[in-house]
């Protein structure tokens, strides 16, 4: 078993540049190749990668996670469900989720919703968060190693699922992400307005 964090080495595949590719990559992110002669899929594997990044209108994880201050990352203003500290561990929970279901078989996910969540409103070391965006930003670089892979057959389903594809767990984590980042976005606006 993999260390959190550390890409998953099934889809650690290497590329060999020719005139016939495409890269994708966003600002911030890792670049990822996909040869056009291998497959068919390229303009849909870079709309995923854009909705995974920060293109198709959604935020850039790396930045609102990187840059949400850490002072705040353990407050709640009234009414609000989450600190960011929960939002962010719920987001790589459940993304990590994803992508072990999504390559293996022996996976268990985390029952819903104790342990999805964490247990506190608040980091539990100082070095807490930044530890959680690592290990959330190294999961999102292998999902979309994964989708870039041109041996990755999007339509197919997961052999050990129940009808999932590999484009719906995609899709899955990019609709996930999105909207958790969005929360994470309005909740620091609303706490530097205090």
């Amino acid at each position: 078993m993999r260390a959190a964090g550390q890409a998953h080495p099934t889809i650690l595949a290497q590329f060999r540049r020719s005139d016939d590719v495409l890269f994708c990559r966003q600002k911030w992110w890792p670049t990822f190749i996909i040869s056009s002669a291998m497959d068919d899929n390229r303009s849909l594997r870079q709309h995923i990668i854009n909705l995974l990044t920060e293109g198709e209108s959604h935020l850039d994880p790396r930045t609102v996670l990187e840059q949400f201050p850490h002072e705040l990352c353990g407050h709640k203003p009234p009414g609000a469900p989450h600190s960011a500290w929960e939002l962010l561990e719920h987001l790589r929970i459940a993304q990590w989720d994803i992508l072990q279901f999504t390559l293996d078989p022996n996976h268990i996910s985390p029952k819903w919703p104790d342990e999805c969540w964490p247990a506190t409103d608040t980091p539990t070391t100082a070095g807490a968060w930044d530890e959680s965006v690592k290990h959330f930003l190294a999961d999102l670089d292998s999902i979309q190693q994964l989708i870039c892979n041109p041996e990755t057959n999007l339509m197919a389903r997961i052999p050990h699922g129940t009808g999932q594809t590999f484009l719906r767990e995609a899709l899955l984590v990019a609709d996930h992400n999105a909207y958790h980042l969005g929360q994470l976005v309005m909740l620091r606006r609303v706490l530097e307005r205090k």
